[in-house]
């Protein structure tokens, strides 16, 4: 099962990176009152990643609360 899970990661991980890699163009990316000017896959990449984290603390969250209903 361990095996598994980690074919799929490196297969998300390689499709991400091929996406991003296609996308080079810059792109103005408005945050709030600023205006910020990156290249599209940069942009991506940001969204992968800060999606990633969000995943992981959801994860711990939720398994940490499973264990202590358990206990």
């Amino acid at each position: 099962m361990k095996k598994i899970k980690m074919v799929v990661i490196i297969i998300i991980s390689l499709l991400v990176l091929i996406v991003v890699l296609q996308n080079t163009q810059s792109v103005e990316t408005k945050l709030l009152f600023i205006t910020i000017t990156m290249p599209r896959a940069f942009l991506l990449f940001l969204a992968f990643l800060f999606g990633f984290i969000v995943g992981s603390i959801l994860t711990i969250s939720i398994s940490g609360r499973s264990q202590k209903k358990i206990n």
